[in-house]
């Protein structure tokens, strides 16, 4: 009786007894032995994994953002410009995932609900730790972490730093010879819109040609914030058809609160020029 094809006649190694395997380097036990349901909803494994999928991606946009800003800070714009349309994408794929969420209807969540007690993504940390990087900075979301004192402290660390906005700012400076308001730069609070920032970006838009690394840093941080925001939208979305308008399990007034979150901008000077234009 014929066995069917067998790699190991081309030179694939069958044995992985005394060799690192795939399993293995990317610590697959741990990783897919994650998921604990509390009940015996089917729906459960889903929202899981949604959200420790999410988490996953946050991390990698976390370790690209931060390389960026310092690709920045250096004038190495093309490798920051790489590491930023990457974490757009990494956007674009949190995006689809609440396609994946959706199909779970709100009869589907109510089976399950209750035994996620207080826990929400509005506690996650990486998210937090991703608004504070990019420059979205409301410290009153400190507080929410206190019972971590290692996350919280990583949080308060990212607030000494220079967020990706103040380094992207300090590249206009430099290339335009001027000084922008010293309310542009402030680190342990969300960004100020400027007018002065918002004449310094229109110099860039109206020469491109003169200032091309600058013209693309702003449409690539438009690009981010653009993915950015449909991910929040689809958020949104997602939560309203499957709770409606019942408060979050967090606390927060759910829909009401993310519909509030859509109103913040990232990088506010890159979209109020374009009027001017």
């Amino acid at each position: 009786m014929s066995k069917g094809y067998d790699p190991a006649g081309e030179g694939a190694k069958m044995s992985y007894r005394d060799a690192m395997s795939y399993g293995d380097y990317l610590g697959l036990n741990d990783l897919l032995g994650a998921q604990g349901p509390l009940s015996d909803a089917h729906d459960e494994m889903l929202f899981i994994i949604q959200h420790q999928t999410s988490e996953l991606w946050m991390r990698l946009a976390l370790h690209e953002l931060d390389a960026a800003r310092g690709h920045i800070a250096a004038a190495r714009f093309g490798e920051a410009f790489k590491m930023i349309t990457r974490v757009a994408r990494i956007f674009e794929q949190l995006n689809n995932a609440w396609d994946v969420l959706r199909t779970m209807t709100p009869s589907d969540y109510t089976t399950f609900r209750e035994d996620l007690g207080a826990s929400s993504g509005f506690q996650s940390h990486q998210y937090r730790l991703i608004e504070f990087l990019v420059g979205n900075r409301n410290t009153a979301m400190l507080k929410v972490h206190e019972h971590r004192p290692e996350l919280h402290a990583k949080l308060v660390q990212e607030l000494d730093r220079p967020s990706l906005y103040h380094v992207a700012l300090r590249a206009l400076e430099d290339a335009l010879s001027i000084t922008l308001p010293a309310q542009a730069f402030v680190q342990d609070g969300p960004h100020i819109a400027s007018d002065a920032i918002i004449e310094a970006w229109t110099r860039v838009y109206k020469s491109p040609e003169t200032h091309w690394q600058l013209y693309e840093l702003a449409e690539k941080l438009v690009d981010l914030e653009d993915y950015f925001r449909r991910w929040r939208f689809n958020h949104v979305t997602t939560v309203e058809r499957i709770i409606g308008f019942k408060r979050g399990t967090g606390g927060t007034s759910g829909v009401k609160y993310l519909r509030r979150m859509l109103e913040v901008e990232l990088f506010p000077e890159l979209w109020h020029l374009r009027s001017g234009l």
